[in-house]
């Protein structure tokens, strides 16, 4: 099973995870499935909350960083050169502010991003610093402006070598490595712990969870998401404030 986290398990920054979806997906793992978070967190950003549930496997940066929470093990991590990226990117968006993970650490930023917006500690940097610095994870927020308004200023942004995607809560743009999606993350993961795609559970509420929610057997979109998530997943379920997710989970795995 593949969850999400801001969204889904928590609301957006929150590591805290109500006591309805803490008891769902335990009482998942009773049934001999494994869990694995599937995020766009760094992984300072899932230590927390995978400190709190019964965790097999953490997928984060949108699946360029692997991570073992019972050895504490990296034992995949997928960078790329920043650089480019971000040169056309502060074009297109003046005003933006940049990071780039320095995993298990924190991030390097070339401006300061609001409050609660970086996990772990976070240093200031240049751009040709930002620039030498091959990262699985580079983050933007453009400052005053609106989700919707990042959305079309990039509607025709194509960045060669990487993947990227939007937030539909917040002006924030996320880049990894190129291939790397959850959904290619999960499709990797699955094939080395021997488990078929059509038996998979899948739960998030962002773009970034698209490629995750085609690959799953059963795709399950928040609420809250966007029309074009909900419209590739098999079902949509109540919103984050609801325990969407602990309600699905209720109904697939019953006390």
């Amino acid at each position: 099973m593949a969850l999400d986290i801001d969204g889904t398990l928590t609301g957006v920054g929150s590591n805290d995870i109500s006591p309805a979806v803490k008891a769902a997906i335990t009482r998942v793992t009773d049934h001999g499935v494994k869990v694995v978070l599937s995020t766009g967190r760094s992984l300072v950003g899932v230590t927390p909350i995978a400190a709190q549930l019964p965790v097999s496997f953490a997928l984060c940066s949108n699946g360029a960083v692997w991570w073992d929470p019972a050895t504490r093990e990296i034992p995949k991590r997928t960078t790329f050169d920043p650089g480019p990226a971000v040169e056309k990117l502060r074009a297109l968006l003046p005003g933006s502010v940049f990071a780039v993970e320095r995993t298990g650490v924190g991030n390097l930023s070339l401006g300061r991003f609001l409050p609660g917006d970086l996990w772990g500690e976070t240093v200031d940097a240049t751009f040709d610093e930002i620039a030498a610095t091959p990262t699985p994870r580079l983050v933007l927020r453009w400052l005053d402006r609106t989700p919707a308004e990042l959305a079309f200023a990039v509607k025709d942004l194509h960045l060669p070598g990487v993947e990227w995607t939007t937030d539909h809560t917040e002006a924030w743009l996320t880049v990894v490595p190129a291939d790397v999606t959850k959904g290619s993350a999960l499709h990797d993961l699955s094939g080395e712990l021997g488990i078929d795609p059509r038996d998979a559970l899948a739960i998030g509420d962002g773009s970034n969870d698209v490629e995750m929610l085609r690959w799953a057997g059963h795709g399950v979109a928040m609420g809250q998401a966007p029309a074009h998530v909900q419209a590739v997943a098999d079902e949509v379920c109540p919103t984050v404030l609801d325990d969407g997710a602990a309600q699905v989970l209720d109904r697939f795995f019953p006390a």
